[in-house]
């Protein structure tokens, strides 16, 4: 029992309950907890699959930058009057394509994936500059903005969140109750030995890219709908939140260790200490701060937490040969 009350994940939940608590009726009232399910929803969608890309032992920096791709894929595609029922499986489409091109340069050249997404993270963003320029479009159908924009009926959920809801059980099942998951464990934790054991480290690796590149278009989609406007500099920095929620979560940067429950803990800490803030009428460079003072602590409490637990352990078997000594 003691042992699961000293786990990050538990820590996380009761930080969550604590900041409900001190944001009181004005935070648990039904029309706030719409707005931060709809503040956090692009947030959520990317760090699903970027949970999969750390535990690997890589990262992905490009996110934000694939979905302001997206964004302006979809205001381009607009203007040449396609229908939105063909726009958007082309824009997913498309940010799989921009997750294979990263995971191609990381695996098939060996190039570290910090170095190759910091270059694709400019280059997303130039190609939907490229695509937009500095205009907008904001004449979408209301039957389609409505999906970011009202609650799922008679609940007080917004739509992306159910969507979010749905492709994290996919996701769970696929980390923690799949073959597949256990090869990203393995990657994560020793490289070598896992190619040695016979999985395909390369294909696993690429296939966790592209599934992020077209989870970020996906949160694109998502972000354009429900602010009724495609632009080119849409989620610009978003991918410092998203890092931040995965190690929060008590993700290793290393690889190797980590849950989705605990990430989804981790965003729901982040988006409530953010929204707590809004609700005080904070300053956006006051939340930039908490976001970076947050990515500090996903990287170092984790580790910390594991530390402790074990000095704890050991001074409890300690404890116990020493009495066990003083007893013959």
């Amino acid at each position: 029992m003691r042992d699961r009350l000293l786990r990050w994940e538990t820590v996380l939940v009761l930080a969550v309950v604590v900041v409900a608590l001190v944001g009181g009726g004005d935070f648990l009232n039904g029309k706030n907890l719409f707005y931060l399910g709809l503040d956090i929803g692009e947030i959520a969608l990317i760090a699903l699959p970027l949970t999969l890309v750390i535990v690997a032992g890589e990262i992905d920096l490009s996110v934000a930058s694939v979905l302001g791709l997206s964004s302006a894929l979809i205001g381009t595609l607009w203007n040449a009057g396609l229908p939105l029922e063909t726009i958007l499986p082309i824009v997913v489409l498309a940010g799989a394509v921009c997750g294979a091109v990263n995971g191609l340069l990381v695996t098939g050249f060996g190039l570290p994936s910090l170095a190759v997404t910091i270059g694709t993270l400019a280059l997303y963003r130039g190609l939907a500059l490229v695509l937009l320029g500095d205009t907008a479009v904001a004449d979408f159908p209301a039957s389609y903005t409505r999906f970011g924009t009202t609650p799922v009926p008679g609940t007080d959920f917004p739509y992306p969140i159910m969507v979010f809801a749905v492709l994290a059980v996919a996701f769970g099942v696929l980390l923690h109750g799949s073959s597949f998951g256990r090869a990203i464990y393995a990657i994560g934790a020793n490289t070598e030995a896992a190619r040695f054991s016979g999985i395909r480290v390369k294909r696993t690796k690429l296939i966790l890219f592209t599934l992020t590149g077209a989870v970020a278009a996906l949160a694109g989609v998502v972000y354009t709908l429900r602010f009724s406007s495609a632009r080119a500099d849409n989620g610009t920095g978003l991918e410092l939140a998203v890092v931040a929620a995965v190690l929060l979560g008590g993700v290793s940067i290393f690889g190797g260790k980590g849950s989705l429950g605990g990430v989804i803990a981790g965003v729901l800490l982040l988006g409530g200490l953010r929204n707590l803030l809004i609700l005080d009428d904070v300053s956006t460079e006051t939340l930039t701060i908490v976001t970076g003072l947050l990515l500090l602590v996903g990287v170092l409490a984790p580790p910390s937490a594991v530390r402790f637990a074990r000095w704890r352990a050991s001074r409890s078997t300690a404890g116990r040969s020493i009495l066990k000594e003083a007893t013959r």
